[in-house]
């Protein structure tokens, strides 16, 4: 289980209905596409820039019900058509994603989380949507588990964002506890980043489990299906503080037992 935003579309799921597919793999393009823009090869960030402003032109002529110039776009416009769906999360998936080629620090700990809300949040929007289960309660808790997911994430791939010259961890909680940059550069796991990352283990698992009553509310396979993505986030962070919050030789995975303890919990959910 891949815990991120885009990889959190169920495109391959065989809990996911057939008639959803081609939607859901349409939305996946699209989110994934512009992704790999912004984070993938080795463009500057003018030329990434330009590549998300092509995508957001695209939206814009499905804003106008004008033909998109491009298949994967004229394919989309068809699903957002057939399924009514909202446009808006599509333009806050854009807007993170620019961001992410121009930002690489975050201030604040409700810096990072606006951040998640464009970032992550547009994919849980989309499948209630598309699902007829776009209720103001349930868009709230799907924002609560979209947004903790996107934080597990962060925290298990603190290593590989380095890589990239990013830090999601808000700098205010790396002053509090005492961590600087160099613990990351220098993969040094000591006491004080043992602490800060206790810290934001236990805010996020408060996060996922305030959204993880919906799990429980939505029926038949979506609900199974988001039960598996609940539980599959919580494994991580337990597998986080196993390994000491050493992400950085242990980043955490979810191998074939883990997946058994993960079955057990939706069958107790």
């Amino acid at each position: 289980m891949a815990v991120n935003h885009y990889e959190n579309f169920p495109v391959a799921s065989v809990l996911l209905p057939a008639r959803y597919r081609p939607a859901v793999r349409a939305l996946y393009a699209f989110a994934r596409g512009a992704d790999d823009i912004a984070d993938e090869g080795q463009a500057g960030n003018a030329e990434r820039i330009a590549g998300l402003d092509l995508y957001a032109a695209q939206l814009d002529k499905i804003q106008r019900d004008e033909s998109p110039d491009q298949a994967q776009f004229r394919v989309l416009q068809e699903v957002i058509t057939q399924y009514h769906l909202p446009l808006q999360p599509l333009c806050q998936l854009l807007s993170a994603f620019k961001q992410d080629v121009v930002q690489k620090r975050y201030e604040t700990y409700a810096e990072l989380l606006d951040y998640c809300d464009r970032s992550a949040n547009p994919v849980g929007q989309l499948i209630l949507h598309l699902y007829e289960q776009a209720t103001p309660d349930n868009l709230r808790a799907s924002d609560a588990i979209c947004s903790a997911l996107q934080l597990i994430n962060f925290w298990q791939d603190v290593a590989v964002d380095w890589e990239k010259r990013r830090i999601y961890i808000p700098q205010e909680d790396m002053q509090r506890f005492g961590v600087t940059e160099q613990h990351i550069q220098n993969a040094q796991c000591d006491a004080n980043w043992r602490t800060l990352m206790q810290f934001e283990l236990q805010r996020t698992r408060t996060l996922m489990l305030s959204g993880s009553p919906l799990a429980c509310r939505l029926p038949g396979r979506i609900g199974l299906e988001l039960r598996a993505v609940v539980q599959g986030g919580l494994r991580i962070l337990e597998k986080i503080e196993f390994n000491q919050a050493n992400v950085f030789q242990n980043r955490p995975v979810l191998s074939k037992w883990d997946w058994m303890v993960i079955a057990w919990r939706v069958l107790l959910m």
